[in-house]
This record gives C-alpha cells, structure tokens and sequence, in this order.
C-alpha cells in the first residue's frame, strides 16, 4: 500500500510499519492478490487505518471485489502483529499477466526498501 497514494485520497494511516505475512505470495493479474504457498513469503507495509477510512478506500471502483482476511503479519523487529489484509476471494488466473502494474509495485517496493529478492520476485 502506498501512503502517499492513501494521503492523496484524504486517508491518512498511522503506525507504519514494513512487515512480512509468511504462508502466501503474490499473484499479480489485473490487481495483486495473496495467494496461499506454504514455502513463501510476501512484503509490505503494514499500517492503521480507521474503519471509515477502510470503507471508503475499498468502496472505489476496481477494488469493491476485496474482501478483509484475518493474516500474522511478522515486522522487521519480530514482532507478530495480527491484521487484516484485504484480498481478492478468487486471485487471478496464474496464467494472467499485468506488466505495467507489476513494475509500478517493483518501484514502489524498492521506494520503501523491501528485500531486493523480493522485489526481484514480483511481476
């Protein structure tokens, strides 16, 4: 999630922080989706947002399809953190492709200095 996208939308997010959900990896098609895989690992920023600000960021068209799932977010002190990663119910086919979209995650992940193997792994 980008926080300057977010503020851009009038939401402002607090306790940010880079953490780890371990069991799951990307799949990215038209949107990313977290898929389950037992040996992987996706990153990305954890952070507060209030109930509204949750309804009114996922309310908006191309994202109205994902749903709110319980996930143990691990951040980079080590600190479990239980939270709520939105995702789609059904993930795109693996055979989907978004270039475009992938390389603007790519950079974004680089900005907020996720492991370059991890970034190396998206798209």
């Amino acid at each position: 999630m980008d926080r300057r996208m977010l503020e851009a939308k009038g939401i402002r997010p607090t306790d940010i922080r880079i953490a780890a959900v371990p069991g799951y990896r990307l799949r990215i098609g038209a949107r990313a989706a977290l898929v389950p895989d037992p040996a992987a690992e996706v990153h990305g920023v954890l952070m507060k947002l209030s109930h509204g600000e949750l309804d009114q960021l996922y309310a908006e068209a191309g994202v109205q399809a994902y749903r709110p799932e319980p996930v143990l977010a691990v951040t980079r002190d080590g600190a479990s953190v239980a939270a709520l990663c939105y995702n789609l119910p059904e993930p795109p086919a693996a055979s989907e492709r978004n270039v475009e979209y992938a390389a603007k995650l790519r950079a974004l992940a680089a900005h907020i200095g996720l492991p370059s193997e991890y970034i190396a792994s998206i798209g």
